[in-house]
């Protein structure tokens, strides 16, 4: 679901393309080279003639086709980085409406391991667009390692939606008993320690006395099962998913309504500093397309948890109804976001004040 560095943990369904649930992509066809010899110019002159008229109609028709097809978009198609979670699912749901297809857009996925995984991808031009966390992307812009551009928001935590479990066994009652133990979470310094973190502040326990373990989701009901770890901090499907096998138990509810992260904002899709400049109508394309997701995923549940199987591993129909989930904002808001900043600030995670409103790209105009 969330922010949150995320090994993918599903294949690609390779009948639409290399991309998981990605349209496909169509392939450039190629050229030859026409040769001709000087003592045979009769014969050759009406042959150019010919292929001159013939590259002429070609030509006519592809920029026909460019304008049908993209709307006269800079990028017609778009490679969009992704985790295997309910954080991504307007996405698939813009995709399965064909909203990007309305748009002028090809759009394929790749599945990420984790949203570190991003910048690098996006810096060498194998992606377009990426979904990540936004307590990574502020993290970034303090570092100077990469300036992010938000384009459009994703996810939101919710109460139930991120938790710490612990195994039927546990002698962790209660969350002042983690105190001194190991935690797994998905990504150090990122949204899970942050929340953890927070909370547990408002319980007397300190940041330090906790000690982290970074560990992929799907590794960690093994890892708690062995007692490599004494806790896990987890989204669904992963919850419902251990307590059914193991009878895991929820200690803490990192997202519970009154709490310091209630309501937290999670992650969203970015682009590096300079795309938007370089291809703004395309993103703006994306931005009409995914914003007309959101405003479904928002307000019919059933449209996301129908979505859901088709690209998260081990979730069925009958279970993607009854897991926990967030919410999907409708828009990006500077307030919101900046309480994420803010918090960051509070513990450490940035050395200076993260101003997130220049951060956003505004929403294009409605057609």
């Amino acid at each position: 679901m969330k922010s949150r560095s995320r090994r993918a943990a599903f294949s690609p369904d390779r009948s639409r393309g290399s991309g998981r649930g990605g349209a496909v992509t169509s392939r450039r066809p190629g050229s030859s080279l026409l040769t001709g010899s000087a003592r045979v110019r009769p014969a050759v002159r009406p042959l150019g003639a010919g292929l001159a008229g013939l590259l002429l109609l070609s030509v006519a028709a592809c920029g026909t086709s460019s304008e049908q097809n993209a709307n006269g978009l800079e990028k017609s198609h778009i490679s969009v980085g992704i985790l295997p979670i309910p954080d991504a699912a307007p996405l698939f749901i813009a995709m399965k409406k064909g909203f990007f297809r309305e748009e002028g857009l090809t759009v394929k996925t790749e599945v990420l391991q984790s949203s570190s995984f991003a910048v690098p991808k996006l810096r060498s031009g194998a992606l377009d667009i990426s979904l990540d966390n936004y307590v990574a992307s502020f993290a970034a812009d303090d570092q100077g390692a990469a300036h992010w551009q938000l384009i459009a928001d994703s996810y939101q935590a919710g109460k139930g939606a991120f938790v710490v479990m612990v195994g039927p066994k546990s002698s962790i009652r209660d969350p002042k008993d983690l105190k001194g133990k190991k935690i797994a979470i998905p990504s150090l310094h990122s949204v899970g320690q942050l929340m953890i973190t927070s909370t547990l502040d408002t319980r007397a326990i300190k940041p330090d006395a906790v000690t982290y373990v970074e560990m992929p989701f799907p590794q960690m009901p093994a890892a708690l099962a062995k007692g490599q770890v004494d806790a896990v901090w987890t989204p669904d499907p992963f919850i419902s998913s251990m307590q059914k096998s193991m009878g895991a138990r929820t200690v803490l509810d990192t997202a519970d309504p009154g709490g310091p992260t209630s309501d937290f904002p999670m992650s969203g899709w970015g682009v590096l500093d300079g795309y938007t400049r370089k291809n703004p109508k395309t993103v703006a394309a994306f931005q009409r397309a995914i914003g007309k997701a959101q405003q479904l995923a928002a307000g019919d549940r059933g449209v996301v948890t129908k979505i859901l199987p088709t690209y998260v591993k081990g979730i069925r129909p009958d279970s993607a109804e009854l897991i926990t989930l967030g919410t999907y904002p409708t828009s990006l808001s500077p307030i919101r976001l900046q309480r994420v900043a803010d918090l960051m600030l509070r513990y450490g995670y940035v050395k200076k004040q993260v101003d997130v409103k220049p951060m956003i790209v505004p929403p294009p105009p409605a057609k």
